[in-house]
């Protein structure tokens, strides 16, 4: 079983910076890829940016493309989440998954999420 464990989320206004932290843990061994996905009150969760731990490939929306980066530490087992330039609707609670290949991230493993507010 692995266990992921979000932190770095909080308020910030409108222009502002965080850095997301997502620690794995446990049977980590044969995960692929690590992903951040956000959920907006009310909404579905929407992915927002993966990344092959592997080789450091990563793929961004176009939502946030030029805005966020992601980025692993394989001897951490830590997927960060660089977002600059926040809007008020990037407010969501952000999630981070894991999946082995093979699999897909509906069938990952979740962290409890943390929360970022992005005021106006």
């Amino acid at each position: 079983q692995v266990q992921l464990v979000e932190s770095g989320g909080g308020l910030v206004q409108a222009g502002g910076s965080l850095r997301l932290s997502c620690a794995a843990s446990g049977g980590t061994f044969g995960i692929y890829e690590m992903g951040w996905f956000r959920a907006a009150p009310g909404k579905k969760r929407d992915l927002v940016a993966y990344i092959t731990l592997r080789d450091g490939s990563s793929y961004l929306e176009d939502f946030v493309r030029g805005r966020f980066g992601i980025s692993r530490d394989v001897a951490k087992n830590t997927v960060y989440l660089q977002m600059n330039s926040l809007k008020p609707e990037d407010t969501a609670v952000y999630y981070c998954g894991a999946r082995r290949l093979g699999t897909s991230f509906e069938d990952a493993y979740w962290g409890q999420g943390t929360q970022v507010t992005v005021s106006s």
